[in-house]
């Protein structure tokens, strides 16, 4: 979890083809066809992050999961460090700046969101002030920007035990 190095946008590999016959006749089941990223997963933000864009993370926890974690990176610090962890029943948010972590919030509003061998959508959401993070549609926590320039923030990385899904940054909608 050292400095974040730029890296390509990454693709899901595409699905192999089958050539066996009876799989091609049998129903189409979208669970068996859902494609999942490879972890750890790193991509750059174009441009850097702005009030208003979202971070949707979407994937499954790992049935014996220990941790994983979910970073917003400039290119020598961690603005935002979101980090379920299971061995301790809690959820750590942090900043590294300069090569130094800074004080662990721990405190939940909510019992621990995430569950070993469930799936889970994350939407931290960048407002004026804050990362506002949702799971599964329920408000999570606030975390005041310990980084204030977040258009430095240009990378997005994610490793841990999950599989993941799904990952987009995209404008808040207002019809919320």
């Amino acid at each position: 979890m050292g400095s974040y190095q730029s890296q390509p946008e990454q693709e899901p590999a595409p699905e192999p083809q089958s050539h066996d016959s009876e799989a091609q006749h049998k129903a189409h089941d979208p669970e068996a066809e859902a494609k999942s990223y490879p972890i750890p997963y790193f991509t750059s933000i174009s441009g850097g992050l702005q009030p208003s864009q979202v971070i949707s993370v979407s994937g499954t926890v790992l049935p014996n999961a220990t941790r994983f974690y979910i970073n917003l990176c400039t290119d020598s610090n961690i603005a935002f460090h979101l980090n379920p962890r299971f061995d301790e029943n809690t959820v750590v948010r942090n900043s590294q700046i300069q090569g130094h972590w800074g004080t662990e919030e721990r405190r939940l509003p909510i019992t621990m969101p995430f569950t070993p061998g469930k799936s889970f959508k994350v939407e931290i959401i960048c407002e004026a002030h804050c990362y506002r993070v949702a799971v599964n549609g329920q408000h999570l926590l606030e975390y005041i920007y310990r980084l204030k320039d977040l258009s430095a923030v240009k990378g997005l990385e994610i490793n841990g035990d999950i599989k993941l899904m799904d990952v987009q940054v995209h404008a808040v909608s207002r019809a919320q």
